[in-house]
């Protein structure tokens, strides 16, 4: 909204900044993360005192969980309300990408909301059901696909691009919308199984949302892509923007999330923050790049489908407890051991994504 200003620049002066993606960006940055601070502990007594009780903890969980029980949920309309204020502040309205990104962002949070919601009011751990989560998460995600192809332009419209053959596309036409729903879904899911351990989905979102975020600056510039070797996508330079205040308000969550969490992301944040991913992947058609970049959730993930699959096929688990990072808990690995090292692993993942930008 503020980009605005630029048009009362003469040059040279003040109101010339606001014209720079690079500027709005760390001014979305703060003002998310001064936003998340300030109001953190507000919404935080204010869940404790409407929560009661907090989130229902797993019977057959791990038994170290049992002491979070009556720590309150929905922590994630704290880092989504600091990301809507900033990035509505910061970035250009008149961008189809952004406003496709938080269309997103924001059904998706509606989805885990109602299911948080339904978990704290009816005191137990199944929420919405399954079913009917997916097919609005589906919905959302034809949307974002049909939205994309309407975005792009021609020569990319149904494309699929490749990393590091980055002169191949491999054209899907119409189906690049179920493709990009996979992706979306996948993600948003993917995330949410990772929201189980103070600070261990938050900071891996970030880690991959500030890759994504130097991936949709990078295509959205001609000089960066001929020097490169990518695709040109006109426009998604803004969603740096997006990913700035995403970034933001994630740090001022954690202040508040880290061992011992005072407050829960929730599906509210977890589903949001995993559809957004998958948004920003399709809008940059990096889809591919973001299995690398978001490897830690992919493997959570599959920890699961293979837990699932296995069990129903001959009645024994492969892993102690899905996701995986219960498998480690039930090994005896602390939970800040895990974390950490989680941590880690999400970091060395989104360096070999960049990587993909100059490999060839």
């Amino acid at each position: 909204m503020l980009y605005w200003l630029s048009s009362l620049s003469e040059g040279g002066d003040l109101f010339n900044l606001f014209r720079y993606i690079t500027f709005r960006a760390g001014a979305a940055f703060f003002t998310a993360l001064i936003f998340g601070f300030m109001f953190g502990r507000p919404l935080i007594n204010y869940l404790r005192k409407s929560q009661k009780k907090g989130q229902p903890i797993r019977d057959d969980g791990p038994e170290t969980h049992f002491v979070k029980a009556g720590t309150p949920t929905m922590g994630g309309l704290l880092i989504l309300s600091a990301l809507f204020t900033s990035t509505l502040l910061w970035a250009r309205l008149d961008n189809g990408y952004v406003w496709m990104v938080l269309t997103v962002t924001a059904g998706y949070a509606a989805i885990g909301f109602a299911d948080d919601y339904s978990k704290v009011s009816k005191m137990n751990t199944k929420g919405v059901s399954g079913k009917v989560r997916m097919a609005l998460g589906l919905l959302l995600a034809f949307i974002a696909g049909v939205w994309t192809m309407w975005l792009q332009p021609d020569g990319l419209t149904g494309m699929l691009a490749l990393p590091v053959f980055k002169d191949v596309l491999v054209n899907l036409g119409w189906f690049f919308v179920p493709f990009a729903m996979i992706v979306i879904v996948g993600a948003a899911n993917a995330v949410n199984l990772t929201d189980g351990l103070d600070g261990l989905a938050i900071m891996p979102v970030m880690i991959a949302a500030g890759t994504l975020g130097i991936i949709a600056y990078t295509v959205g510039r001609v000089d960066f892509t001929d020097y490169l070797g990518v695709h040109h996508v006109p426009g998604t330079g803004e969603i740096l923007i997006f990913v700035s205040a995403l970034i933001g308000g994630g740090l001022g969550f954690l202040w508040y999330n880290a061992p011992p969490a005072a407050v829960f992301m929730g599906d509210t944040g977890s589903l949001a923050l995993g559809g957004a991913l998958g948004a920003i992947a399709v809008a940059t058609k990096h889809e591919i790049v973001l299995a690398i970049v978001g490897g830690l959730f992919v493997v959570e993930a599959l920890s699961v489908i293979i837990q699932v699959i296995y069990f129903k096929r001959t009645g024994k688990r492969v892993f102690l407890m899905a996701p995986i990072h219960h498998h480690f808990e039930k090994k005896g690995w602390g939970e800040a051991q895990i974390v950490i090292r989680f941590w880690i692993i999400a970091l060395i993942l989104a360096l070999i994504g960049l990587a993909t930008l100059k490999l060839r």
